[in-house]
């Protein structure tokens, strides 16, 4: 089964990342990930009970932690996860 998670930033410093997050711009929930622990929490779940968050949730968290070792602490605007 393909997987699909949009991720859109909204807010960044040294310490923060802040992203919106989910199947498309209609339905997004928020993830912020703590640079400096490496943690990661749910700001907001997608708001259709229908969509599991978790899972994309766990997608979401899992691009941003590519995206602060391999790639560098780089945060763009807009990225993806796909598989």
């Amino acid at each position: 089964m393909a997987s699909f998670v949009l991720l859109l930033k909204e807010y960044e410093d040294d310490k923060t990342v802040v992203y919106k997050f989910g199947p498309n711009e209609d339905i997004m929930g928020k993830i912020a990930m703590n640079k400096l622990t490496r943690k990661f929490f749910e700001l907001e779940s997608l708001p259709d009970k229908n969509i599991p968050t978790e899972f994309y949730f766990d997608r979401a968290a899992q691009r941003l932690a590519i995206c602060l070792v391999r790639e560098g602490g780089i945060f763009p605007e807009k990225t993806t996860f796909e598989s």
